[in-house]
C-alpha cells in the first residue's frame, strides 16, 4: 500500500503533467485546415448533436462537440474542450432568451468560440463577424414565422461564406439542405421518429457534403 506522501507525490505529478499538456495545447500556433473537413462525419455528428440537444443529454452533446472540434476541424484537444464549452454555454444563454437583447448575452460565449477556430486556421475570416452571424440565424430559425425558410436559407449562407470567404451563393446547396433538415425536426417536435431522424441525417449529410465542396 502507497504512503500518504508517495500518494500525493504521484498527484501532484499528475497534476503537473495535466498542466504542461493544456498550456501546451494553449499556446500552440500549429496550422489546421477548415476545408479538410469529411462531410458525411461532420452530417453524422451533427444530427447525432440535434439528437442529444432535444433529448436533454447535455454530457453526451458536449462530447460530440469536442468530437466535431477535434477531429474534423483539427484543433489540439484541451481546445476542442474549451470551444466546446463555450458552445453548449451560448447555446444554454441563448435558450434562456426571449428578445433580441437577451439572445445577444450569448455573443461572447459564441465569439470566444470561433476565436478558438480561427487560432492557426488556413482560412482568415473575422472570428466576430462569424459570431454575429451564427446569432443571426439562431434568431431566424426561433423566430422562422417571422422571418421564413428563405431567410433561414439565406442566414446559414451567409455564415458559411463568411468563414471561407467566398460569394454566399456557392452555399446555397448547402444552405437549403440543412434548412430543411431543421424545418423537417421543427415540424415533427415530439412525434418526431427513427425514420425522420434518417431523412435529418441524410438532409446534413448532402449539405456539408455540399459545403466541403464549395468551401475548396
Amino acid at each position: 500500500m502507497a504512503k500518504p506522501g508517495k500518494i500525493g507525490w504521484i498527484a501532484m505529478t499528475a497534476l503537473l503533467a495535466l498542466g504542461a499538456w493544456i498550456g501546451v495545447d494553449a499556446t500552440m500556433h500549429e496550422s489546421h485546415s477548415l476545408r479538410g473537413f469529411d462531410g458525411r462525419a461532420v452530417g453524422r455528428i451533427e444530427t447525432a448533436m440535434w439528437r442529444s440537444y432535444y433529448e436533454h443529454r447535455p454530457v453526451r452533446l458536449f462530447a460530440e462537440l469536442v468530437e466535431l472540434l477535434r477531429e474534423q476541424y483539427h484543433l489540439p484537444f484541451w481546445r476542442s474542450v474549451a470551444g466546446a464549452w463555450h458552445a453548449a454555454r451560448a447555446a444554454e444563454t441563448f435558450q434562456a432568451g426571449h428578445n433580441r437583447a437577451e439572445y445577444e448575452r450569448a455573443l461572447p460565449d459564441l465569439i470566444a468560440f470561433y476565436s478558438g477556430i480561427r487560432r492557426g486556421s488556413d482560412v482568415a475570416f473575422d472570428a466576430p463577424s462569424a459570431a454575429l452571424l451564427e446569432l443571426e440565424w439562431w434568431i431566424v430559425h426561433r423566430e422562422r414565422e417571422r422571418y421564413g425558410a428563405a431567410e433561414l436559407e439565406n442566414s446559414l449562407a451567409a455564415l458559411q461564406a463568411q468563414i471561407y470567404r467566398k460569394p454566399a451563393r456557392v452555399f446555397q446547396v448547402h444552405a437549403k439542405a440543412r434548412a430543411e433538415a431543421m424545418l423537417l425536426r421543427d415540424a415533427r417536435g415530439e412525434r418526431i421518429a427513427e425514420g425522420d431522424w434518417t431523412e435529418i441525417g441524410r438532409l446534413l449529410d448532402s449539405a456539408w457534403v455540399e459545403a466541403g465542396e464549395a468551401a475548396r
